[in-house]
């Protein structure tokens, strides 16, 4: 289905309109056209763009006219060069994925939900049209498993609201444990036959983000090389095991809408990773977009990928 729809190989654009310092120059020239036209050279389908609430709306609550027309622009450029897009709201008045960010109480405020649901109709009133384009990601990255229960009643309630205005659009939905793999099972049925179940992929985590000091997870001073093919094939048959039996019993696509391997990593274990981990997913049909285009310790685009990013990106 993903695969007919447009959103079955991409590239995510992190970075741009999330994880950023939010000034003109960064939001007008971290992703310009040239990147847009380079991204549909490797032969990917669709990009997904990470965006905060903050991009489009103003502390007072009003919307940020300035921040839609960027979204907008980059919709423009993304319909120019043939790319479907991902809209993925990175961070919402209440909730971030990331721990430095100060925005909490989300599944505990009717206030804060509200915001969210008033955010999303939105979105839907300005690019709802554009079912054949663009797709709908609610929330990135659903921390602790505890706001599953409300993550579903919110899910629950935004997505009759979201249908009012944009009655054919994909909508993405994961779950806890930033959207985890093994959370898919948690979440309830889907509402109607445009729901897609979303799950990210960076694991082993101690090979994906070995190096890394912003996680306590990650002993920054540990070293992982890649492991055979065969081991690795079955370590990702086995982590998604559950989500491909979840998303059968209720006839809804897999995607995955992160997957990559930290900057610390040589690039041919990188490469070794990326076409492990693509049988797998090619398997199953499941549609994925590799984190990241460029910089955040991940980028595709980085110098350490130049001896092989033609097989990397081939292998997408």
């Amino acid at each position: 289905m993903l695969k007919q729809y447009g959103f079955y190989k991409g590239v995510n654009l992190g970075g741009w309109f999330s994880q950023c310092d939010y000034s003109d120059e960064r939001l007008d020239t971290f992703i310009t056209e040239p990147d847009f036209k380079g991204i549909a050279a490797w032969g990917v389908d669709h990009v997904r763009i990470p965006a905060d609430y903050n991009i489009v709306e103003n502390e007072d609550g009003t919307w940020n006219e300035k921040g839609f027309a960027r979204l907008e622009h980059a919709f423009a450029l993304a319909k120019k060069y043939n790319l479907h897009v991902v809209l993925d709201l990175h961070k919402t008045p209440g909730f971030s994925f990331d721990e430095g960010e100060n925005e909490a109480g989300l599944f505990d405020s009717d206030e804060l939900q509200a915001r969210f649901y008033r955010l999303w109709e939105e979105f839907a009133k300005r690019f709802g049209d554009r079912p054949d384009e663009i797709a709908f990601e609610l929330l990135n990255e659903v921390t602790n498993k505890e706001f599953q229960l409300a993550w579903n009643r919110i899910i629950k309630e935004i997505v009759p609201r979201i249908r009012k205005f944009a009655p054919k659009t994909l909508i993405l939905i994961g779950g806890y444990d930033n959207n985890a793999a093994w959370a898919v099972p948690a979440l309830d049925a889907p509402a109607d036959d445009r729901i897609v179940f979303n799950f990210h992929c960076y694991e082993p985590l101690v090979f994906t983000h070995q190096g890394a000091t912003w996680t306590d997870k990650i002993d920054p001073a540990k070293r992982m090389a890649f492991e055979d093919s065969e081991t690795c094939e079955q370590y990702f048959e086995d982590l998604i095991a559950d989500a491909v039996a979840t998303a059968k019993k209720y006839n809804v696509p897999l995607y995955c809408g992160e997957y990559g391997v930290i900057d610390r990593v040589n690039g041919d274990d990188t490469l070794k990773w990326y076409q492990c981990i693509h049988k797998v997913l090619e398997r199953h049909n499941i549609g994925r977009c590799a984190w990241t285009y460029k910089e955040l310790d991940f980028g595709l685009t980085d110098t350490r990928l130049d001896t092989v990013r033609r097989e990397v990106v081939q292998s997408l």
